[in-house]
């Protein structure tokens, strides 16, 4: 667990399977860069060996402490036997430091390493992944948290949770699956950076076989009725386990709290292609930021997490009590967690299923946080209208009725207040996620609010998201659903600043 004094002095370790609630080292001074390896490790999931993908420290454990206002150095090397490259989601780079194949670097050939160093301009809880192919499906993902000198007095206990969705099955099988193994559709598709090309193949160990409930398919029964008669599909792939920090509830992570039982939660949705809901249980928690900015405090026992979001929750476990924190599959009774636990707690087991399923997601929540640092107030000066297309039939998934490779970039000058209004008029929800920035939510259905920052939000079926940003950071930047297969169906674009080369 990441106490908050192992937080600020980066003492412990963590096991070489990557127990991601474990010490994650912070920068150790500002001249010398963190070093990090893409490679594989291995797991048992469900009573089984599977290997998956890695991003490891040289101490064998996963993921990264920086501190916000020092430099991210960082030397990343490459030890699979195929291309890669790591995305640091959340963290606002020079663009070409962005570790997009095809948009801002090469992907890394295998064996090689490249050198990373920009100013952390903010704190937050952020994270890492591959934007290659489907290696993000096998795990190639880890957090990334960027600590608050100011906040190196406060009295509580940092706990991070990762969650993942496990398939035995290989990316690929179940990409071709979604899309009737045919690709229907897809013919002229530029699949360039995107495409099957690192997608796990290879990953030694990996069962392809079916499995389980993996069938890559629709489910019968996730459909659920939308105002006007709308059918949304809530989860277009069925998963072998659900992951928290890398273990199911059939053995989960007993963290144990220390004295006081004040707990900062980290909770990163590292997940392919579920969104969850994070369920307290009998406890009150406090959101206090999300995809790392901070946001007015907002009290509950059960939020919202879309795919590629990040919440900080603040919760006090009672003296001599053990308090499950479970994330809960959307639209099911599946659902995976860890254990906060006072001293001399007794764990009882957990079941991998509830009761009942859990609800689709929707925008209640979103609909009231608010910004802690909000935009500064001024008047937009472009509103660009984004279509959010596609259908489960065809599996092809546009922006304004474009796959990536044949879209037309979304244009913005240096110094514009810029607008993007999405409106989804197909059945499944899409968590949209922008490149090099922080937008603030600034209206849901056409009604204005001053909501959270965020770099990733949901637009659920028959809504229209608009948010607002600055365009301050030129380059040419991703655009994209974060569900990795709608992703690789079609659903990216860029934002490009003119001028740009």
């Amino acid at each position: 667990m990441i106490t908050r004094r192992r937080f600020l002095s980066g003492a412990a370790t963590a096991s070489a399977l990557g127990m991601l609630a474990g010490a994650l080292p912070r920068f150790a001074r500002a001249s010398a860069p963190a070093e990090l390896t893409i490679t594989t490790r291995s797991l048992d999931v469900a009573g089984r060996p599977a290997t998956v993908f890695g991003i490891l420290r040289p101490d064998g454990g996963q993921g990264l402490h920086a501190i916000a206002g020092q430099d991210f150095r960082l030397r990343l090397t490459n030890a699979l036997d195929e291309p890669s490259l790591v995305h640091r989601h959340g963290l606002t780079p020079p663009w070409r430091q962005d570790g997009v194949p095809g948009v801002t670097q090469d992907p890394l050939p295998a064996g090689a390493g490249i050198d990373y160093g920009f100013p952390l301009a903010r704190p937050g809880t952020n994270w890492m992944h591959s934007h290659l192919g489907l290696q993000e499906q096998g795990l190639l993902a880890a957090p990334l948290i960027v600590a608050d000198p100011a906040e190196t007095g406060l009295d509580e206990q940092e706990v991070v949770l990762m969650l993942h969705d496990f398939s035995f099955r290989d990316p690929a099988e179940i990409m071709a699956g979604l899309r009737g193994g045919q690709g229907h559709g897809m013919a002229g598709m530029d699949h360039g950076a995107h495409g099957m090309a690192g997608s796990s193949q290879g990953m030694a160990g990996m069962d392809h076989s079916a499995h389980g409930t993996g069938t890559g398919n629709a489910r019968p029964g996730m459909q659920h009725d939308m105002p006007g008669g709308m059918a949304m599909d809530l989860n277009d792939v069925e998963y072998d386990a659900y992951l928290a920090n890398d273990r199911t509830l059939a053995d989960p992570e007993v963290v144990r709290v220390e004295r006081g039982g004040r707990v900062r939660l980290r909770i990163i949705n590292g997940a392919a292609a579920t969104n969850f809901h994070i369920d307290l249980g009998a406890a009150e928690g406090t959101l206090v930021a999300v995809d790392g900015m901070p946001v007015a405090p907002a009290a509950g026992r059960r939020f919202p997490i879309a795919i590629a979001q990040r919440l900080d929750i603040r919760v006090t476990v009672p003296a001599g009590r053990a308090l499950p924190v479970l994330a809960l599959r959307e639209g099911d009774r599946q659902r995976t967690g860890l254990v906060l636990a006072a001293p001399g707690a007794a764990i009882a087991r957990i079941a991998d299923l509830g009761d009942d399923a859990s609800a689709p997601l929707d925008l209640a929540l979103e609909a009231r946080l608010q910004a802690a640092e909000p935009l500064a107030a001024r008047a937009v000066d472009r509103t660009i209208p984004v279509v959010l297309g596609g259908d489960m039939a065809s599996y092809v998934w546009t922006l304004n009725g474009k796959v990536h490779g044949q879209d037309t970039p979304l244009a913005v000058r240096r110094g514009e207040r810029v607008a993007i209004a999405m409106t989804n008029p197909s059945m499944m929800a899409h968590p949209m996620h922008l490149h090099g920035h922080h937008f603030q939510v600034v209206a849901i259905d056409g009604r204005p609010l001053s909501g959270a920052r965020r770099d990733t939000v949901l637009v659920p079926p028959g809504k229209t998201v608009t948010v607002a940003f600055d365009a301050d950071n030129p380059g040419r930047w991703a655009f994209h659903c974060h569900h990795l297969y709608h992703m690789e169906g079609g659903m990216m674009t860029t934002v490009e600043y003119e001028g740009v080369a």
